[in-house]
């Protein structure tokens, strides 16, 4: 098999999945009972329930200061343990720390979990082991061996010190800071440091050995030829350091606990890149990256070095929507990576140590029953990794189990709470499970009310139908008013374009959540209804709670009423509004206008130009959905203007400033960070003005200029004192996102 040409494809086929093979997929119970997802599973010596594995979720700013474990951590994951998962494993813990600067904070604080040698820690890791045993879920822990070129270059501020990496490596979130290459004796000593982690585990009863060798942290550096370009010296064999590891871990643990190791069958960079790998500072660097064959020959060695199974996926940090693949992403995007290896292991006669065929471990957006229970079927896995599912539901397993598929909360692949979220500083949680990292603090069962009252709950968007749920489980007499004719709000029109399949599956998700409580009698919906502040008033509330989500925002601009200007979401209700019309000016490059452009070139072949004021379109945006976004509206030829002002709507086109100085960033830049608003990169280049006015001819202008806040029914309900208690929540509060929108909804109505 060609596998690079293989892969090629399979990266190309990423812009418009949809007619390239992969399903859309929908929570349907097909093929239950799920008898291959539950069937028992041997790992070295150790036997798994089921064929289900909590992907490396979470634990990063779950710990204390000192990097023990702390209760949120262990609630966390025992949740997921009670929900049914066969095998859980732990987000990364570092054993680096002195080595890695990159891990360290200032006064030597750390926000990563950590095990390495200290009996201050390890009480936590065997309280952990315990929770999950009593739930019958094994549980490995994820050591990696450092961060290098993505870790946090602030160490060179904070510690005057250079983070370092496998060879001279830029820094991915500000690449003007050089990685300084790692001495032989220092990867000697994170080699140790993994086998002490190692023993460590194994003496605080965990399970098993889980390695983070993928997406290019620290061990992905230094086996991979892309960024171990070291020419002498044992290391200068980008296997070696892995195998040395592996031999280490055995020798400390003997050979009856399981290894698993995290790989990439391929960064995919040439794939991704293509042209722009020969002429892209920094890209070009790291032509050279291992080839898939290369990788296949490594895990066999590393198989015969004492791994015991395997999770695979593609890419790394400067292509991050593949190894994180986001909303935009099919479902099932790496199941032809599993099968490959799968493949490979049987026509090489690939067995562990302990003579069993060596799992190969399925990634990438799986978390459709009908989905993962085919993929088992069909032999493209052994088992299937569920991350983001389990966090928007961590009784996943046990509702697929039982065939309640209708009931489970699905993933809508935001990733704003599981990844955004650190990123900004806080730890993982989810957008549609409020629950999620705060279990010490919501138990499942939701308390009843100590008083019963009346309450209105006016919009039945996320935030509304999230609020009803709690307020009924709490025991409250609950009306639900929505002015549309079904419910959803602002997620019925973002769910239109088919790359938001799992908004729409979201979107039903509500939708049956709503139909059952009504059912079964818990509260009273009201559709096609937006009752006055008097109404309300009138019919005696005691609680009036206002989830009336936002409105578009029109600037003043000459010529912006015209017959041309249209709604970006009135867009996405009606294409047809666009009839006839072939080339397309959105204005805003925010994630609705960016998603907007993608749904008019891909599924109705418009010529679509997007501009946008920031210097960064699709900013404040998780970097994976941004990235896949913008590569493939790259591909699809759509035409991006960052730092760009609409001046004037006319009859044949739109009047903008352009800002044409030479440090404008390159609008299709997805191999470079975005750094958070409240990090200075000091080596930034400064963008002066320099503008020149230009015309974009099109048919059809699309606004996509942001939303504000519905508030006004509020205010009046606030100035009619029509009820004792009146809240603000959602859209309505502040336009945003539905992780916002759920969690101020969930935390409001438990406190009512």
């Amino acid at each position: 098999m060609d596998y690079e040409k293989k892969l090629k494809e399979l990266a190309d086929s990423y812009g418009e999945w949809w007619n390239k093979g992969f399903p859309v997929p929908e929570m349907t119970d097909k093929l239950y009972p799920y008898s291959s997802m539950f069937e028992p599973i041997q790992v070295n010596k150790l036997k798994l329930k089921n064929r289900l594995v909590m992907a490396p979720m979470g634990n990063i700013d779950m710990c204390e200061e000192t990097g023990r474990p702390n209760e949120k951590m262990l609630k966390y994951f025992e949740e997921r343990a009670r929900g049914g998962v066969g095998l859980i494993t732990t987000g990364l813990i570092p054993v680096s720390f002195g080595i890695d600067k990159s891990l360290i904070e200032l006064d030597d604080l750390t926000y990563f979990p950590r095990i390495d040698r200290s009996r201050t820690r390890f009480s936590a890791w065997r309280d952990l082991a315990g929770m999950c045993h009593a739930h019958g879920s094994a549980i490995f822990i994820q050591l990696t061996a450092g961060l290098g070129r993505v870790g946090n270059p602030q160490c060179l501020v904070n510690q005057f010190a250079f983070p370092r990496s496998a060879s001279l490596n830029p820094n991915w979130y500000m690449k003007e800071v050089p990685c300084l290459p790692l001495t032989d004796r220092r990867i000697k000593k994170i080699i140790k440091n993994i086998g002490q982690g190692a023993a460590d585990a194994k003496a605080a009863n965990l399970d098993g050995v889980y390695l983070h060798g993928h997406e290019g942290y620290l061990m992905e550096q230094l086996t991979n030829r892309a960024f171990n370009r070291r020419k002498l010296g044992r290391f200068s064999n980008y296997e070696n350091f892995g195998l040395d590891t592996i031999r280490m871990i055995r020798k400390r643990v003997g050979p009856d606990f399981p290894i698993m190791y995290r790989i990439d069958l391929s960064l995919l960079l040439n794939a991704t890149y293509k042209g722009r790998m020969k002429n892209t500072k920094p890209l070009k660097k790291f032509r050279k990256e291992r080839t898939a064959q290369q990788t296949l020959v490594y895990m066999k060695h590393l198989v015969e070095a004492g791994v015991d199974m395997f999770d695979v996926d593609l890419g790394c940090y400067d292509n991050w929507w593949l190894p994180h693949p986001p909303s935009s992403m099919p479902s099932g995007c790496f199941l032809d990576v599993s099968e490959i290896v799968k493949k490979y292991f049987k026509d090489n006669n690939v067995k562990s140590n302990k003579g069993l065929p060596v799992p190969v471990v399925a990634v990438g957006k799986l978390g459709y029953p009908d989905l993962a229970e085919k993929a088992l079927r069909d032999g493209k896995c052994d088992m299937v990794m569920l991350g983001r599912p389990l966090l928007a539901d961590a009784d996943w397993c046990n509702k697929a189990y039982a065939g309640r598929v209708r009931d489970i909360r699905p993933c809508i692949g935001c990733q704003e709470g599981c990844l955004n979220e650190f990123v900004e500083g806080g730890h993982p949680q989810c957008a549609v499970n409020p629950r999620t990292a705060f279990e010490e603090e919501y138990p499942r069962e939701i308390p009843l009310a100590k008083v019963k009252k009346k309450v209105a709950v006016i919009g039945a968007g996320p935030a509304g139908v999230t609020a009803a749920e709690v307020l009924a489980a709490r025991g409250h007499s609950v009306d639900l008013y929505e002015r549309q004719d079904r419910v959803g709000g602002n997620v019925a029109v973002g769910s239109a374009p088919v790359i938001k399949y799992e908004i729409k599956n979201y979107l039903k998700y509500l939708e049956n959540r709503v139909e059952t409580l009504e059912k079964e009698g818990k509260i009273k919906v009201f559709m096609n209804a937006a009752p006055s502040a008097e109404e309300l008033k009138a019919k005696g509330y005691d609680v009036i709670i206002t989830a009336t989500g936002s409105r578009q925002v029109k600037p003043k601009i000459e010529g912006i009423d015209g017959e041309n200007v249209v709604y970006a979401v009135d867009v996405l209700k009606n294409p047809a509004l666009l009839d006839g019309a072939e080339n397309i000016v959105v204005v805003g490059g925010g994630v609705v206008g960016a998603e907007t452009a993608y749904f008019l070139a891909y599924e109705h072949g418009k010529k679509v130009s997007v501009i946008e004021m920031d210097k960064f379109i699709m900013n404040h945006t998780c970097t994976a959905n941004r990235g896949h976004i913008i590569h493939y509206l790259e591909e699809k030829g759509v035409k991006l203007f960052n730092c760009t002002k609409l001046s004037k709507v006319e009859k044949d086109g739109v009047a903008v400033e352009r800002n044409m100085h030479k440090n404008v960033p390159d609008p299709y830049n997805t191999w470079a960070s975005i750094l958070p608003e409240n990090v200075i990169n000091p080596m930034e280049k400064k963008i002066k003005p320099q503008f020149v006015k230009e015309k974009i001819k099109c048919d059809k202008v699309v606004l996509a200029m942001g939303v504000a806040p519905e508030n006004a029914l509020f205010y009046q309900l606030m100035n009619d004192n029509a009820a004792a208690e009146i809240y603000n929540l959602g859209d309505s509060f502040k336009g945003g996102k539905v992780f916002e929108a759920v969690r101020s909804a969930y935390r409001k109505a438990v406190s009512i």
